[in-house]
């Protein structure tokens, strides 16, 4: 397990610096959005073009991947990203921002899709599980320490920029020099999106309400505080508690979902957040210092929720449909990612900052509820049958998801792993496996 983590120090060393990029551009566009005094709905739009973006970017990324190759898509699409930040501060308009956005959003898609088909190369059955758990401690802890970045001058002028572009272009330089041969792409069985619910509504619904969740947090916190009077160290301590809250969480919730109902954790863990969303709209009125707090605490319920929606909904699939549908429910996600900021940027007008917490606490108690009803209709699955809990971030690719789904192949009974499938096939199957006028030649996903 160490020689492997070893021998990707570069790869992890390119997505840090890439995260680092990453998170330090979201908020400092928040803010700078903020002091230029976009309406706070033109806002939302600007933050959810980048999920349209990344959800497109999933999509014809791996084409282009078929196409050209990693390394050539790699470099294109870092470049895209790197001047895409420049564009900002030099067009500061809302409109130039949204399309820049979404092409950001695609870029980042790609970069990460590259970044994990490469990660996935050097994954054997033995490490992947290691291999994934310490990406999405780079990815979220980057991201979480990219907020600090925010400190070192002001917003308004272009050095914050340009640190940007230098970050995501630096980041090239690890990756490709680790690059290797891409997996080998194969077509993995489909599993189309009424299959899907019918083995797992709680699953799909999860990882939708997860999505306008993860998409309204995380692309308006930096927006919100700076509404609620927030410093710019203040907002920077906010988004970085809100990202180290769900790294740290990921591990022990994970533990848990294994040996409970995993219903219950993924019920327990959102009604959870949705309290914390509500103590935290309650601290507004007590000092930023204890907002922040409840934020870490917030960021540990409601970032680990993806993944126990994507691990309970693989209880209920054969080994041969986890990736398709790993994929596919990374997608769901997506398109939820792509609402939340704009939904709750129209509340943010109508009500002010308040309802930024309001509308998380109500998205996550309405995934509870719907768990909680989804309890009194099927029983527990018992604990010998469930798979094994993944560390997996929304802010990952259908690379990554498909990985996770592989992880919990290995853990299925030893009969059932003659259906394996290559984290690879996401490459070119992903493609294929989003038409739903194939739905009806899909074979039905197991009832359980």
């Amino acid at each position: 397990m160490f020689i492997a983590i070893r021998s990707s120090w570069p790869l992890f060393l390119g997505v840090a610096l890439m995260m680092l990029g990453s998170g330090l551009q979201t908020s400092l566009l928040g803010v700078r959005a903020g002091l230029e005094a976009f309406d706070t709905s033109a806002t939302g739009l600007i933050m959810s073009m980048y999920f349209v973006g990344f959800l497109a970017g999933s999509l014809l990324v791996p084409r282009m991947i078929g196409q050209v190759g990693h390394v050539r898509v790699f470099a294109a699409l870092a470049s895209i990203a790197s001047t895409a930040t420049l564009v900002h501060v030099v067009f500061v308009e809302p409109v130039t921002w949204a399309v820049v956005r979404m092409l950001t959003g695609f870029a980042f898609a790609g970069l990460f899709i590259v970044a994990e088909s490469w990660l996935n190369d050097r994954a054997t059955n033995q490490t992947r599980g290691s291999l994934l758990a310490v990406y999405m401690v780079v990815m979220l802890g980057g991201t979480a320490a990219g907020q600090l970045l925010l400190n070192l001058d002001d917003p308004t002028r272009f050095q914050l920029f340009a640190l940007v572009s230098v970050l995501i272009s630096l980041s090239l330089v690890p990756l490709l020099l680790s690059a290797t041969p891409a997996p080998a792409i194969q077509v993995p069985e489909k599993v189309g999106v009424r299959q899907l619910y019918r083995a797992s509504p709680l699953g799909v619904v999860g990882c939708f309400g997860t999505g306008i969740a993860h998409g309204a947090a995380l692309g308006m916190g930096a927006v919100y505080a700076g509404a609620a009077g927030f410093t710019l160290a203040e907002i920077s301590a906010f988004m970085g508690a809100i990202y180290l809250g769900g790294m740290l969480a990921q591990a022990p919730i994970g533990v848990l979902s294994d040996r409970f109902d995993r219903r219950l954790v993924l019920t327990v863990t959102t009604l959870a957040a949705a309290a914390a969303a509500v103590a935290a709209g309650w601290g507004m009125g007590v000092s930023n210092a204890a907002t922040i707090g409840l934020a870490a605490v917030l960021g540990g319920l409601t970032l680990p929720l993806y993944a126990l929606c994507v691990s309970h909904t693989n209880d209920y699939l054969t080994p041969t449909q986890m990736p398709a549908a790993s994929g596919r429910l990374y997608l769901v996600t997506g398109v939820g990612a792509t609402l939340g900021p704009l939904a709750v940027a129209l509340l943010m007008d109508l009500q002010g900052p308040v309802a930024y917490f309001g509308f998380l606490a109500a998205v996550h108690l309405a995934i509870g509820v719907f768990a909680l009803w989804r309890m009194t209709r099927r029983a527990a699955k018992p604990l010998e049958e469930q798979g094994h809990y993944a560390s997996l971030s929304s802010t990952a690719t259908q690379v990554a998801a498909v990985m996770v789904a592989e992880e919990a192949v290995e853990h299925q009974p030893e009969e059932a792993e003659t259906d394996w499938v290559t984290a690879g096939d996401v490459l070119s199957a992903e493609t294929a496996a989003m038409d739903a006028a194939n739905d009806d030649e899909t074979p039905a996903v197991r009832e359980a």
